[in-house]
């Protein structure tokens, strides 16, 4: 599976979890438990509660991605 059969949604981080995760609730009410990207963590992006982000998803498995982009 390359990195154009991914999903990209948008939405805003509802809980930090331990371990790196974070809840987000995207735009179309889907609920996603996504981590960082490696790009993001390589770059020391931080991503708080309330921030506004695109996360990357699967098809095969659309409840699990990860944070590929924070808006400003």
């Amino acid at each position: 599976m390359s990195k154009q059969d991914l999903i990209q949604l948008k939405g805003e981080v509802t809980k930090v979890s331990k371990g790196g995760l974070f809840h987000v609730e995207c735009e179309n009410g889907h609920a996603v438990l996504a981590k960082l990207s490696g790009r993001a963590r390589r770059h020391r992006i931080r991503v708080v509660l309330g921030d506004r982000v695109t996360v990357a998803v699967s098809p095969y498995d659309p409840d699990r991605g990860f944070i590929v982009y924070r808006e400003r």
